[in-house]
């Protein structure tokens, strides 16, 4: 597979670019081609402008050179792995706004000529991975629901089609988390990655 790993922290040494190094490792382990897109490090902007506001519904949706090379990358994909912390329920802003400003009209969906409806637009995707951590314990995160799963399990996998296959790696309760855990975690991230078919 080709895969594109997406990674959302601010500081290089934190837990979440550990799981991404693993992944990385386990899907080059496994034969798969891997490209990395780390937000942070590329200083990627969060806000969509009010240019590409306006050209979201045109014929050019995408106006910024980064977010035309990152819609390529993620075109030229088969394997989507998201790596990132879980912060108020949610997706880090930085990736939010990427998927805001990168998941536009043409890219991650199409408009059905004939009734307007909207189609998946990355029908070559096939699976779809999220890796992340929780400062809350399991039950807490499934009793305030976890909106950041929930958009890449199944707001952006209605974007790939129903055949797209979702993977799903969290860690929880990272505050409290032995370094034995940690470490297992990591150590399941990476042959989880190696296994990915």
């Amino acid at each position: 597979m080709q895969a594109l790993v997406v990674v959302a922290h601010p500081c290089d040494d934190s837990f979440t670019h550990a799981a991404a190094e693993r992944a990385v490792a386990g899907l080059r382990a496994g034969g798969h081609v891997v490209e990395v897109v780390d937000l942070y490090a590329i200083g990627f902007r969060v806000a969509m402008s009010p240019e590409e506001r306006q050209a979201y519904h045109g014929e050019m949706p995408l106006v910024d050179e980064q977010t035309r090379e990152h819609a390529r990358l993620v075109q030229w994909a088969d394997c989507l792995v998201f790596v990132y912390p879980t912060w108020w329920s949610g997706l880090p802003a930085i990736l939010k706004g990427w998927l805001e400003r990168v998941m536009v009209p043409g890219v991650a969906f199409v408009f059905d000529e004939r009734n307007g409806k909207v189609r998946p637009g990355l029908r070559t995707v096939r699976r779809l991975v999220g890796i992340s951590s929780y400062g809350s314990p399991r039950w807490t995160v499934r009793l305030i629901n976890d909106n950041g799963r929930r958009t890449i399990s199944r707001a952006l996998r209605m974007a790939c089609g129903l055949r797209t296959r979702t993977k799903w790696l969290g860690l929880y309760g990272i505050d409290t988390a032995s370094e034995p855990v940690r470490r297992e975690f990591l150590d399941r991230v990476e042959a989880t990655m190696g296994r990915l078919r």
